[in-house]
């Protein structure tokens, strides 16, 4: 039976925490790939005061991400699909298209804890099998409807790392070098990308 990872996300811009924790679970899950999803609308984000940027920037940072990594593949399902991004919906047509694959959807301790107001979770988990990596610092627990639901842990390396903060960080003018791929943080510079006062 194929193992495929499910890493979906907004990924604005996806980080050197992403990829390691794609990397891990490629091999502590046995998993034959990851498939990098961004998000097209994430419909709990869409009532957010910041504005996303773009799908394509989006797109071309993970492209950038994953190149020549092993396993890794980019999925556009969300970006093509019209209206709100719901991971049930995508993982329903993941399972038309290739019903005989194990599905392993990977979140984040923080997704975790929030995977109770998602829409239809119970029906989601009922269709994937649930791996949850740690990010260092986060003990926020679980709903408990959630919690007695079987999942598998996977060991998230020691990198504090986030996009918010990356985003920040850019719109101050401060290196990024050291939390994303290269290929990102020279996307995001030829771009101009979170610099202060633009819009994205």
């Amino acid at each position: 039976m194929k193992r495929i990872g499910i890493f979906g996300g907004s990924f604005d811009p996806p980080h050197q925490a992403h990829v390691e924790l794609a990397r891990t679970a490629l091999h502590a899950l046995a998993l034959d790939e990851v498939r990098w999803i961004p998000a097209g609308q994430p419909w709990q984000k869409m009532a957010s005061a910041r504005a996303m940027t773009p799908a394509p920037h989006r797109e071309a940072m993970v492209s950038l991400a994953i190149a020549g990594e092993p396993g890794f593949v980019l999925d556009r399902i969300e970006i093509e699909r019209e209206g709100p991004s719901l991971t049930l919906d995508t993982v329903v047509a993941f399972q038309a298209a290739e019903p005989g694959a194990e599905w392993v959807l990977l979140i984040g301790g923080d997704q975790y804890a929030n995977l109770h107001t998602w829409r239809h979770w119970t029906d989601l988990l009922d269709r994937v099998t649930l791996a949850v990596a740690q990010r260092p610092g986060v003990t926020r627990e679980p709903d408990a409807a959630v919690q007695h639901r079987p999942h598998r842990a996977v060991p998230l390396p020691m990198l504090d790392i986030s996009s918010t903060d990356i985003r920040q960080r850019v719109s101050r003018g401060l290196g990024i070098e050291h939390l994303v791929p290269p290929a990102v943080a020279r996307y995001i510079e030829q771009n101009g990308l979170y610099r202060e006062g633009k819009v994205h």
